[in-house]
């Protein structure tokens, strides 16, 4: 089974942020029949999920390596935008849209009807500009580094174009580099994410595959993953088959739902399909069940879906844990509650707390004796006595004086 897939790119100003891809997978839908299939589907209650709604009307930006649109499985479903990070590879090489070609297949196999826009904004793992890159953030290098320069605004510039282009759902599969070469915060992103959270838009965003405790697993560090960490983004673990979280799932408090990530078979950039873990295409599941909702509900905001999705998930046992979330997507349950859902209304919530925020007052209120008017009259007498003597004076100056020798 291949391992998953790490895509790296770099932070302007010295700051090299790699956009991790977990590497990918899906299963078969009812309407690709000739893809292989895995468990998700049955996992997440898919097919009576597509019985409510099959993503039709929606558009599922997948901001990634690109997307080889012209792969059997997707039959005319997938439009490629602009490529923001740029680096010289091109569509059909094997390192051009291998992460995102699967991603996409994921996003499909949950919502058959919806269309993607891919959107190009972070390397492959054997991209060459993704190892000049790495090698010069190691060097030191990253300031005079055109390629990591431009990278470093690929994620923020992607978002936009596809909040602009008209895309409901937004999937990023793919987060801070898990060797650690920066923060991975980002002024820009920060400001492309609040942008499209303004716009009505669904984010979603992989966890991250550094949470493995194995101390021989190079990607093990559990770092902060951006932008899963910004507020609004849903934040997707990864689960296996037997309900637990992925080893290599990141475990933060800003994790909001789990979908699977084992064992996941998705469609090939070179034709086929393969298998592999990752958050990602745990990412991916999950942006095609939002996908679902919003065929079956259009109306629906991103408040809304966000709670749909905690309220109807399939519980740890012990509740909310930094682990799995709110739980395992119920793609299903997630549908029919979308149906079901009134139009949002914002109100003011009446206060029900105490009376005072501390012990209320110490002593009984205090009043002041009223006013003493008499100073108030005679000031403004005197006042009025002042004004009528300057204008007599006034008027005196300006009178006009008599001609000499008259």
């Amino acid at each position: 089974m291949i391992r998953r897939l790490t895509c790296a790119t770099a932070l302007v100003t010295g700051l090299v942020t790699g956009l991790v891809a977990g590497l990918v997978a899906a299963t078969a839908a009812p309407a690709v029949a000739e893809a292989p299939r895995g468990w998700e589907q049955q996992a997440m209650k898919v097919p009576a999920a597509q019985r409510l709604g099959q993503g039709k009307g929606i558009t599922v930006a997948v901001l990634d390596t690109g997307v080889m649109k012209n792969h059997p499985e997707f039959r005319g479903r997938v439009t490629n935008g602009p490529d923001f990070i740029g680096g010289g590879a091109r569509p059909g090489q094997s390192y051009w849209g291998a992460h995102g070609t699967a991603m996409a297949s994921s996003v499909l196999r949950v919502a058959p009807q919806a269309r993607v826009l891919s959107v190009r904004v972070i390397w492959d793992r054997e991209d060459p500009a993704r190892k000049r890159a790495e090698a010069a953030a190691k060097s030191g290098g990253v300031a005079a580094d055109k390629e990591s320069v431009k990278a470093g605004t690929a994620l923020a510039k992607g978002i936009r174009y596809a909040v602009d282009k008209g895309a409901r759902v937004i999937s990023m599969s793919l987060g801070t580099d898990e060797w650690g070469f920066g923060s991975g915060y980002d002024d820009l992103t920060a400001s492309a994410v609040d942008y499209a959270l303004g716009k009505g838009a669904i984010l979603l965003a992989s966890a991250g595959n550094g949470g493995s405790t194995d101390p021989l697993e190079v990607d093990a560090n559990n770092v902060v993953s951006y932008p899963a960490a910004y507020p609004g983004v849903i934040a997707v673990a990864a689960m296996g088959p037997g309900g637990a979280r992925a080893d290599f799932s990141q475990v933060h408090t800003y994790n909001t739902i789990a979908a699977p990530g084992v064992d996941i078979y998705a469609a090939d950039n070179r034709g086929g399909h393969r298998a592999g873990d990752g958050t990602s295409p745990a990412c991916a599941l999950a942006a095609g069940t939002a996908a679902l909702m919003l065929s079956r509900n259009p109306d629906l905001t991103l408040r809304q879906v966000r709670d749909i999705l905690v309220r109807t998930a399939r519980k740890p046992p012990s509740g909310y844990n930094v682990f799995l979330g709110f739980g395992l997507i119920d793609a299903a349950a997630a549908v029919r509650a979308a149906g079901a859902a009134k139009d949002a209304k914002i109100e003011a919530a009446p206060y029900k707390g105490k009376e005072y925020l501390g012990g209320g007052p110490v002593a009984a209120p205090t009043t002041n004796p009223p006013i003493d008017m008499t100073y108030v009259a005679v000031g403004g007498t005197a006042a009025g006595v002042g004004l009528l003597f300057l204008l007599v004076a006034v008027l005196l100056m300006r009178r006009p004086r008599a001609p000499r020798g008259a």
